[in-house]
């Protein structure tokens, strides 16, 4: 009989028994749902009072682009936004900087300045729609711009429910859009996580994303790991600053993905639940129960998508809609079919929000809450995934914290390390993927295609750059000048950033200006390279 292990190195008994729980007490670690130490989810009812919210990343072309497509699955059903931004906008940089050519509106849509935040969201009620915004170097500005479309439609500040991205260290880890060095990136994460928790109590400041790094290559226990560890440092930031961890941790959220191993992924999620309650409770001394929970969006990951055969990955993400389900996702997000190739076309991100709905319509697993707990097989290796998280976080504090850890490049060797000895056991079969290492058949490989690629379109850029060349003409410039003079001065002292950055927004300064205006006083960070 062959061996067999879970991705986080855990290994699989042919069969479970009572033994496999032996001397766990089964109310401390499992207990009921929506109760302490929410193992089994964090509500007591789950999806028979209310299913996940469905939303697909969407963003590219122009502004108006992205909100055709936004109404466009709104229209079949999706009632959430995930907002894509271009490379150039993730790095603070103006559609017409020299950096930005041939990437604008690539792979996400172009924000400018706060036009085209108008334009995005034109017809969309803010007040009614929860929106995601992936940014993360950029999320203050960004940020700033939604309050301000919000503001401008009327939407009253504490019916707003907007989810910036805003995990930096993450960014430093796996991603790569960092525009600041490490201190001021840190710093500008908890100025909008505290203007946030003043002005605006429903949404969520930082949604801390181990999505990324498992992309990346890291472990599933690795991506819980250094999840907590980065919620930990930015709960021990906002206590810095004076802050009661009542008064912002229950607007912290957590974006992390799921591949196709189903029990695996759910045994994280209970896991990473459980740990994350104690660690709330019990070392941050929450005394509110809504900062203990793990609040959760889970997407599928398109690294678990392949090339080949991409239909296959259709039927992919049905599992993975159904390993987000079982494991008690609060939002859902799936990558669709066609991601190998192209940027999601219209009918595959169709195809990607008719899976949830399947999912969650007729599958039957939004009937009952936790519908595996009790199994001797998902509590034994949830209590060994908890153990190999605890493991991990460990590694990180003899990396001396997991800021340092990132300062220093220790964790991003990890994280590589990881990525080097997966592939290795892609080419060697010992991790499976149908149409790639085993059932290949005999195909050519043109009949992998018949996906419908989206090609860049050098007159999106060209509109892009006519609009912002007349903003910059038709704006009051010195109200502009005025706004970024003292963001910039502000930036030298330690007061919070998000009220220069409102009135630089509120100007039309660009996004470019702005970054460039806390640029000339942070530097920009140089990323530190360990083998």
């Amino acid at each position: 009989m062959k061996d067999l292990k879970l991705n986080a190195g855990i290994p699989v008994k042919p069969s479970y028994g009572p033994e496999d729980l032996a001397g766990r007490d089964a109310g401390a670690d499992i207990g009921r749902p929506g109760e302490y130490p929410f193992t089994r989810g964090i509500h007591r009812a789950m999806y028979r009072e209310r299913l996940w919210t469905m939303r697909q990343y969407i963003g590219f072309g122009t502004p108006a682009d992205t909100n055709a497509r936004f109404k466009h699955l709104m229209a079949h059903g999706q009632d959430a936004l995930n907002v894509a931004f271009d490379l150039p906008t993730q790095l603070g940089l103006d559609s017409d900087h020299p950096r930005a050519e041939g990437e604008v509106g690539m792979v996400g849509m172009a924000a400018d300045s706060l036009a085209d935040m108008e334009e995005a969201f034109a017809g969309i009620p803010l007040d009614r729609v929860s929106v995601s915004l992936t940014i993360n170097g950029m999320a203050a500005p960004i940020t700033a711009m939604y309050y301000a479309v919000a503001e401008k439609q009327g939407a009253a500040a504490d019916r707003v429910v907007t989810t910036p991205q805003n995990d930096i260290l993450k960014e430093f880890i796996a991603r790569g859009t960092w525009v600041y060095p490490v201190d001021p990136s840190l710093r500008l994460v908890a100025d909008l996580i505290e203007f946030s928790a003043r002005h605006y109590p429903r949404s969520n400041p930082v949604s801390v994303c181990g999505y990324h790094i498992r992309e990346a290559g890291c472990t599933t226990g690795q991506e819980m790991a250094y999840g907590l560890a980065m919620a930990a440092a930015y709960v021990e930031l906002m206590l810095a600053r004076g802050m009661d961890v009542d008064d912002f941790a229950p607007r912290i959220s957590f974006n992390f993905t799921s591949w196709g191993q189903i029990f695996e992924e759910v045994a994280k999620f209970r896991a990473g639940r459980r740990l994350y309650a104690r660690m709330m409770r019990e070392r941050f001394g929450a005394r509110n129960p809504k900062s203990w929970m793990f609040r959760s969006l889970i997407g599928g990951g398109g690294s678990a998508f392949t090339v080949q055969e991409p239909e296959n990955n259709i039927v992919r993400g049905a599992y993975i809609a159904l390993a987000a389900a079982l494991a008690g996702a609060q939002t859902m997000a799936l990558p669709t079919y066609d991601e190998a190739y192209t940027i999601p076309s219209a009918k595959a991100q169709l195809i990607a929000l008719r899976t949830m709905q399947i999912c969650a319509e007729e599958s039957g697993a939004a009937d009952t809450v936790d519908p595996l707990a009790g199994s001797y097989f998902l509590e034994a290796i949830t209590n060994q995934m908890e153990e190999k998280i605890l493991e991990e976080l460990a590694h990180v504090e003899r990396m001396g914290g997991i800021v340092e850890a990132v300062k220093t490049g220790a964790i991003q060797a990890e994280v590589a390390r990881q990525a080097y000895l997966f592939e290795q056991k892609l080419a060697s079969g010992e991790i499976k993927k149908v149409g790639v290492n085993c059932h290949v058949g005999d195909r050519p490989p043109e009949a992998d295609r018949g996906v419908e690629l989206y090609t860049f379109d050098p007159r999106v850029a060209q509109a892009q750059i006519a609009k912002l060349q007349r903003l910059r003409h038709d704006r009051d410039h010195g109200a502009v000048a005025a706004a970024l003079g003292r963001l910039t001065d502000e930036a030298r002292g330690a007061a919070n950033l998000m009220n220069p950055i409102t009135e630089a927004v509120k100007s039309y300064a660009t996004l470019g200006e702005i970054a460039g205006a806390m640029k000339t006083v942070f530097g920009e960070h140089k990323e530190p390279v360990k083998f």
